[in-house]
């Protein structure tokens, strides 16, 4: 009857629960962390399949929607089709 008493016991102090707690909550934030890393590479991996737009198309696009006037148009094209010749795209 006195083996009856202790049963269930570990022995663990409270530093042993404070570390069994602790690095429950490790393992699974590390667990969170893995699957949105892997959701968004998988997502990025999708993404970058399909090839961005030049920026003469982006500029295109605006105008189009009426986001720019003719002026920021043509200014706009004159400065994409001219950056050839700044000394940093050398």
């Amino acid at each position: 009857m006195i083996t009856m008493m202790w049963w269930g016991y570990s022995g663990m102090s409270g530093w042993g629960y404070a570390l069994m707690g602790v690095s429950t909550v490790l393992f699974w934030g590390l667990l969170a962390a893995v699957i949105v890393l892997a959701t968004r590479s998988a997502s990025r991996g999708v993404r970058t399949g399909a090839s961005a737009p030049a920026p003469e198309e982006l500029l295109a696009q605006r105008f189009a929607r009426g986001e720019i006037g003719s002026e920021d148009y043509y200014a706009g094209l004159e400065v994409l089709r001219a950056r050839h010749d700044h000394p940093i795209g050398r």
